[in-house]
């Protein structure tokens, strides 16, 4: 059984979503992914707010007692760990051309799937769900990301309707192939 931290939910405050919502919920989400394979790095940095958490820890393989420990936790290590500001320079460097890991810009595609949404006692939301991302770069190179990502959501009052305050990115491998990680999971 996993410990909860500060900014994790006991699962006693979580409640099970009406399908409206769910279907809110999953509709936001494929935008989210759309915008992104359109290349719309703008329009997709407005669906977060200005203070989010995006983060993606490593993963090392564990033993089964040690499993709890074979994702970082927020004082180790990780491939980004980012706030708005930062998200800002890197849709900056990816629409100047000037980034040199994504020149000529990758092409992705974002397949997301099991979507788990849970409303929280204060309104959030909660969204666990899996993602397969594939990037096509240049002639030949391809990369494939597998995981699950945790989103907080807020509602908003106007279009899309969901605000993303918090992402965690577990990618199912442990091990990078990718020369780079220059695309938003």
């Amino acid at each position: 059984m996993t410990t909860p931290t500060p900014d994790t939910p006991t699962p006693d405050t979580r409640r099970p979503v009406d399908p409206t919502v769910r279907h809110e919920i999953e509709q936001f989400l494929y935008r989210e992914a759309e915008l992104l394979d359109d290349q719309r790095f703008q329009d997709w940095l407005e669906l977060f707010s200005d203070d989010v958490h995006y983060w993606l820890p490593t993963r090392v393989t564990r033993t089964v007692r040690e499993r709890s420990l074979e994702v970082a936790g927020p004082d180790g290590a990780a491939f980004f760990d980012d706030d708005k500001t930062f998200l800002r320079g890197r849709v900056r460097r990816l629409s100047s051309g000037q980034s040199w890991s994504e020149e000529p810009p990758s092409r992705t595609r974002r397949l997301i799937t099991n979507v788990r949404p849970v409303e929280l006692a204060d309104g959030t939301f909660e969204v666990r769900a899996n993602f397969h991302v594939l990037r096509s770069r240049a002639e030949r190179h391809h990369d494939t990301f597998f995981g699950e990502r945790t989103d907080l959501l807020r509602r908003i009052p106007r279009e899309p309707g969901f605000q993303v305050a918090r992402r965690k990115i577990v990618l199912d491998t442990t091990t990078l192939l990718a020369p780079s990680i220059s695309i938003f999971l």
